[in-house]
């Protein structure tokens, strides 16, 4: 076995839990948006994460290089507020919990408070997985090492000639998802990932909602373009949709060993460069890199570099003992827990699931590359002929993603209610 493999199965690995607990993280990023139309005022939201540890009793966790709140905890439950990438989007990282309705009460609760905040200044969190004012807001990072290294990274496609990166690397700052973390064991991991990449076309058709105003893309799912179409996507193993499903535990890491690491810590300082495959990395004898300032630096390749390695697979196999699901656009106010719900379900009859898509009819006529099934899926119009077939699908899933949750027994079907009301199920 490389070594650089070594070290991928043990940072991902080593959390696995062999009988785990079914806990669920859920993680929501929102644009805030300012309703006359205009740019976010970046000050606005900066107040509201001063304002927000006295009211709700959060515990400042980092602050910018200016000295502004960024992340706020809470500390019973381990919530996180934080900003994602932007000072135009909010991000809320719930602590592990047993059941949606739980996260769902927090996260109204913050919702009150923070709602009411912004409203003073005629601004509001909306569910929309583009920021409605993109176009119009200054798209730049936080002031805090971590994104800036990011836009900058993405950046570095300004200089690249491979023609067929889009124009925007400063996307990081508008797109938001909607992610849910479940747990799972050494046993049923691949059999997870397998699974849910087979469905990423229904997932495109229940959850796209991010249509992008900036470029002409026959897509409801403009997040998937910037990601695949940017620096993460330089190598097709680092992001999207997986480009086959997995016969074992090597044959996964093999795939993971081809995604890419761009980014490292040398006392302190963050550095980025071009993208490197795991597999080639430790073989590099050095690195041209860049500091935060821009200063080109060399550096050279060391274990410790796997310990930021982070891929952005649409089923990514955590360093929590976790499979994150990162396909989901930030969706509408009032189904804002639909997509965590309807992960759940499937999860919860995995073994109903992996036999339904055995023998299910769409791939009879849609074949099954997943990568193409979704970006076809999410196209803005379908023709008769497909828009018949993935409903059908759809239908399909959200059945036994209900049967699921009724197994489980937490009353948490009423989640997937918006989904069935707009599949007339």
């Amino acid at each position: 076995m490389s070594r650089s493999v070594e070290l991928l199965k043990k940072r991902y690995l080593k959390n696995i839990k062999e009988n785990p607990d079914l806990f669920i993280g859920i993680e929501l990023e929102f644009p805030i948006v300012n309703l006359e139309g205009k740019a976010t005022d970046s000050e606005v939201v900066k107040d509201l994460f001063r304002y927000l540890p006295s009211v709700l009793g959060l515990t400042i966790e980092k602050v910018d290089d200016f000295g502004n709140p960024i992340q706020l905890l809470d500390l019973v439950s381990q919530d996180t507020i934080l900003f994602e990438v932007a000072y135009t989007t909010i991000e809320f990282a719930f602590g592990k919990a047993e059941s949606i309705q739980e996260v769902e009460e927090r996260f109204n609760f913050y919702m009150a408070t923070i709602q009411n905040k912004l409203g003073e200044a005629n601004h509001a969190i909306v569910g929309c997985g583009i920021h409605p004012n993109w176009d119009k807001n200054e798209n730049c990072p936080v002031a805090y090492p971590r994104y800036q290294m990011l836009m900058d990274y993405l950046n570095l496609s300004r200089n690249v000639t491979k023609s067929d990166l889009h124009y925007f690397p400063e996307y990081g700052a508008f797109i938001c998802g909607s992610q849910v973390q479940l747990d799972i064991s050494r046993s049923n991991y691949l059999r997870v990932i397998n699974a849910f990449t087979q469905i990423e076309a229904a997932k495109a058709y229940l959850f796209a909602n991010s249509e992008f105003s900036g470029a002409d893309w026959d897509t409801k799912i403009s997040r998937d373009i910037f990601w695949e179409e940017s620096m993460h996507g330089i190598y097709p193993e680092n992001v999207g949709v997986n480009t086959r499903l997995f016969k074992d535990e090597n044959d996964f890491f093999d795939y993971l060993n081809h995604s890419a690491i761009f980014t490292a810590e040398r006392d302190g300082q963050t550095y980025y460069f071009y993208p490197i495959q795991a597999r080639d990395y430790l073989s590099t004898p050095e690195i041209q890199a860049f500091t935060l300032n821009g200063d080109e630096v060399l550096i050279h390749p060391q274990e410790e570099d796997f310990q930021t390695h982070r891929s952005y697979q649409y089923q990514d196999l955590t360093t929590r003992g976790t499979v994150e699901f990162r396909s989901v656009c930030t969706q509408l106010l009032d189904r804002t827990f639909a997509s965590a719900a309807f992960h759940l379900g499937l999860l919860i009859h995995l073994d109903k699931l992996e036999a339904y898509l055995r023998t299910a009819p769409f791939f009879t006529t849609a074949g099954r590359d997943y990568k193409f099934l979704r970006r076809q899926f999410s196209k803005k119009k379908l023709t008769d002929q497909e828009e018949a077939a993935i409903l059908e699908f759809s239908k399909d899933l959200l059945t036994l993603a209900e049967e699921g949750l009724e197994k489980r027994d937490k009353q948490e079907m009423v989640y997937l209610e918006p989904l069935k009301k707009e599949l007339g199920l």
